[in-house]
């Protein structure tokens, strides 16, 4: 790892801290076990410090033009680029995301650095019509305030520049705190923020594994205006709990249960390449991953054989390994998770048509089961592993009940050639994005969130400028 990116301190105003007692916490890598960074395990007092230096900076900051801070984002995004292998190194050492998806990952974070930098410039307003004659009406946006982002370790550097662009472009200064996880990815970026000249207090990054006690300060500390949170649905309950006091601002991005329908209209193969894409992204481990694939009954056998040849064919390996398309799991605990699931599909009438093996480590193999049924618990909760259920249906109907049965609402995949059916299942879906004949959905042009238990607000798009503006209104009278 190249030693400018790898940081074993906080950044915290402008200077890179340790904890004041000097606690810290190991980073391991998911692949191989070993120790790959040290880092802080900061406390509620320097999560204070960062939140009171982020309000001290917040009136030099948003008193810039939008094309001043665009400037400042710009750097950055040129900064991440031009770092984009080291940057993907470090984050599949820590995370275990496969290499090639980690490229990838740096190009889609970076994405939402060089929209909003230009996006920042359109908080536009408007001018109302008068109601009396010697008045004028303006409406106005400026940046909320001081912006807390609680990310995760799956998506370790895009959750971040999903939340914090936008919210910097608006003028709004950040406190960010990674998945103890993926620190060290984090950081990489905190250096480059640094490089690109971001103003001491306007970005700010609390490394711990504190994480109710540091989530619970952000939460409460008046001086938070908006708190910005990708994770579980029962984690996302407690931090809006937890918000209600001040009444903060939310943006959520909470869990998924993804339906992936395959009607018998549909281009069999086409569908199998986007359930592969949607389902083994990152071996499962995304909130937006296929949790449920539903075919129709005429098409169901042939399209099993098709995906599970297709899935057969991914390759397993180490997480810097070029050629490798599945990694390991995050942890020992993501491990059981899967395996309990598996177990408890097959308990209740699944068959395993490929895979259901743990290698080594927390290595498991990409995994088909048909005979899926709604009482298995794969049918409702989120499996975040390599295990993909099949299900059968007969009717459009009873396809989109079977999506929609679900306390979620993240994202939903569908393949028809038939325009109409195309239409009619897309807006019966109950789900914040649907994948109309594709598997890969995710773009920084379109706004990203879900409905239902999962979530509030958009990120992404000109949507996603808005979650970090406060529109104002001015009445001039006496004219």
């Amino acid at each position: 790892m190249t030693p400018l990116l790898v940081r074993t301190q906080a950044y915290v105003n402008g200077t890179w801290c340790h904890e004041s007692s000097g606690r810290t916490f190991a980073v391991h890598s998911p692949a191989t076990g070993e120790q790959i960074g040290v880092v802080p395990d900061l406390t509620t007092d320097e999560t204070r410090v960062a939140i009171e230096a982020a309000h001290a900076a917040w009136p030099a900051w948003r008193a810039l033009t939008a094309k001043e801070r665009a400037a400042v984002l710009r750097r950055w995004f040129e900064l991440i680029v031009t770092h984009r292998d080291e940057l993907a190194r470090i984050m599949s050492q820590e995370s275990g995301k496969v290499i090639s998806e980690s490229l990838g990952e740096v190009g889609y974070g970076a994405s939402f650095v060089e929209w909003f930098a230009e996006e920042g410039k359109r908080a536009y307003g408007d001018v109302i019509p008068a109601h009396t004659r010697d008045r004028r009406l303006v409406v106005i946006k400026q940046g909320v305030g001081v912006v807390a982002a609680i990310t995760p370790w799956n998506f370790p550097l895009a959750m971040i520049t999903r939340k914090v662009a936008p919210a910097l472009a608006a003028g709004c200064p950040v406190v960010i705190k990674p998945a103890a996880e993926t620190p060290l990815t984090a950081l990489a970026l905190a250096t480059l923020a640094e490089a690109a000249g971001f103003p001491a207090g306007v970005y700010n990054t609390i490394t711990t594994t504190q994480s109710a006690e540091v989530g619970a300060e952000l939460c409460a500390h008046p001086l938070v205006r908006k708190l910005s949170f990708t994770g579980s649905t029962t984690v996302g309950r407690q931090l809006m709990a937890q918000c209600a006091p001040t009444l903060k601002k939310l943006s959520l991005e909470l869990g998924g249960n993804a339906p992936f329908i395959v009607f018998d209209d549909a281009d069999v193969d086409a569908a199998v390449r986007g359930a592969v894409q949607a389902k083994y992204r990152h071996n499962g481990q995304t909130c937006v991953c296929v949790n449920r694939i539903l075919v129709q009954r005429s098409i169901h056998d042939r399209f099993v054989a098709r995906f599970v040849e297709a899935v057969a064919a991914l390759r397993t390996g180490d997480s810097l390994d070029p050629e490798a398309q599945v990694g390991p799991l995050v942890s020992e605990r993501a491990l059981d998770k899967v395996q309990a699931f598996v177990k408890d599909a097959v308990a209740k009438g699944a068959q395993v048509q490929l895979g259901g093996t743990h290698r080594r480590g927390l290595f498991y193999d990409a995994t088909v089961i048909t005979g899926a049924t709604s009482n298995m618990r794969i049918a409702c909760e989120e499996v975040f592993g390599p295990v993909a259920p099949v299900f059968v249906f007969d009717t459009e109907d009873e396809a989109v009940s079977m999506a929609n049965d679900t306390e979620y609402g993240l994202a939903a995949y569908f393949y028809s050639r038939d325009v109409g059916r195309c239409w009619r299942v897309a807006e019966a879906l109950e789900f914040g994005m649907v994948g109309i004949n594709e598997g890969l959905i995710s773009t920084e042009l379109a706004p990203f969130g879900g409905m239902k238990q999962s979530g509030l607000e958009r990120e992404g798009s000109r949507y996603g400028l808005e979650a970090y503006l406060e529109t104002r209104y001015l009445c001039f009278g006496g004219l």
